[in-house]
């Protein structure tokens, strides 16, 4: 046990552990060190599911009260957090045509008209408190558009090059949006402002857009701010840089392991690098630190891909994976109509909206996560324990555990079918196959056989 050890060998541990933790599996030197979170999850958020929403492509309409017409649906479904894409007015200037990226915020406390109206909005927040579901927005803090009323009043608040021209923020292809200066301390506090603006119109919590320009000091103020009105949901769209997780947000993006379930769908990496994920990724976050796991996003979806692209064959694996492991579960709208095409960015693209496979498939998956307490999130629940199987280059096995509820996950993360011999000596008794919906006594003395990029789930 490491509290054991000898001080002077405790301080080679952690320095060994950090120098493995700055390693990436993609060759990139990465942030990640040991910390200590004192963040105070809202009790709402223990078993969570989160749903992107994408107004402008939800419906026809592409409106609030369009999309408020689903709220029924997504509560039969299951997910309960409901998190909305930037509702702000978009720039005019440098805008990317013909409708603009949500990104390019023109006012930060009003609703984009191509949406609806600040009214609109309420009686969404509404309507979705009296469903159950708790709802968060988009906050784009690091950059403005140019046209944004900021740049007129307080043009000190922003960047400038050396010629005191307003840029875009350096190093990416946004050239419809300015960096704000966040060192003014009246910037920080007109952002205080603004986000207290919506927390008052009924909003549980916001997903922050590319912090990575602000200050984590910031958001420590602003979380302590924000919870005098109500407790709040705070998601970070980050994953090196920790400082923003000890007092200031609830929730990460897992982006690495995200890109490592592509790579091994595609047969580009091994479940090695899984393992090898895990031994960094619990060295690094305490276990009472959300992380948001996912198969697709606006971004993924739009600039790199479906899931169908990505995946085929292992998404659903990945799938019963995001569910069941450690980690907050996001669903983008249309995964679960077996959305099959990249959504358009700029311009209107409506979602097609089916039953498919995947609907009730999906449905189950998230039941499953409410239903067993072992799977809630962060240290609501129980932490993985792996299972060793004769087949560990093929199959990826672990357990969860807590108060007498049991999970154990069997997923064939390869293209042919597999018998495996899992070390089952601490697991008794009678158990659910999930999937099969039959009951099943373990251990069993024959082997469990898992089709190519199959599944299977045992509940207690």
């Amino acid at each position: 046990m490491i509290e054991k050890l000898p001080l002077s060998i405790l301080v080679l541990f952690l320095a060994v552990s950090l120098t493995l933790a700055g390693c990436s599996i993609f060759g990139k030197k990465k942030e990640l060190r040991p910390f200590i979170s004192d963040v105070i999850h809202p009790e709402w958020s223990e078993n969570s599911v989160i749903y992107e929403v994408n107004i402008r492509q939800f419906t026809p309409e592409g409106t609030l009260n369009a999309f408020a017409a689903h709220l029924p649906r997504l509560k039969e479904l299951g997910v309960d957090v409901l998190w909305l894409m930037p509702i702000n007015p978009i720039g005019v200037k440098n805008r990317k045509v013909p409708l603009g990226s949500y990104y390019s915020v023109r006012d930060y406390k009003d609703v984009n008209p191509e949406f609806g109206n600040l009214e609109d909005f309420k009686k969404l927040v509404s309507k979705a408190h009296k469903l159950g579901f708790h709802l968060i927005i988009d906050w784009v803090p690091n950059h403005s558009s140019w046209d944004n009323k900021l740049t007129v009043e307080h043009p000190d608040w922003y960047v400038k090059d050396a010629k005191g021209s307003f840029i875009p923020p350096i190093g990416f292809d946004w050239t419809d949006v300015i960096q704000f200066d966040w060192s003014n301390k009246e910037l920080q506090d007109y952002m205080l402002g603004a986000l207290k603006f919506w927390v008052d119109m009924g909003v549980d919590g916001f997903r922050v857009d590319h912090p990575h320009k602000t200050p984590p000091e910031f958001w420590d103020r602003a979380r302590a701010e924000l919870s005098k009105i109500k407790p709040v949901f705070m998601v970070a769209e980050n994953e090196e840089q920790t400082d923003f997780m000890k007092n200031g947000f609830d929730m990460s993006y897992a982006w690495e392991l995200h890109h490592l379930m592509n790579r091994i769908a595609q047969g580009k990496d091994s479940l090695k690098s899984l393992n090898n994920y895990y031994s960094r990724e619990w060295t690094v976050f305490p276990q009472n630190v959300y992380r948001m796991v996912f198969l697709d996003n606006h971004d993924e979806n739009s600039w790199n891909g479906t899931i169908n692209s990505r995946m085929g064959e292992a998404q659903k694996a990945f799938a019963v994976f995001v569910f069941t492991a450690q980690g907050v579960p996001l669903l983008y709208n249309g995964q679960e109509a077996c959305l099959s095409k990249s959504l358009r960015f700029f311009e209107r693209d409506t979602i097609k909206w089916d039953t498919c496979i995947l609907t009730p498939f999906y449905k189950d998956l998230i039941k499953l996560k409410k239903s067993n307490i072992a799977l809630s999130n962060g240290e609501f629940g129980a932490k993985m324990e792996m299972i060793k199987t004769n087949k560990d280059k093929n199959v990826f096995c672990f357990s969860r555990e807590k108060e007498g509820n049991s999970v154990l996950v069997f997923l064939n993360l390869s293209k042919k079918a597999v018998a495996i011999k899992p070390s089952l000596a601490n697991f008794n008794g009678e158990y659910t196959d999930y999937f099969a919906k039959m009951e099943t006594t373990l251990p069993s003395n024959d082997s469990l056989r898992i089709e190519p990029w199959g599944y299977k789930v045992f509940v207690k």
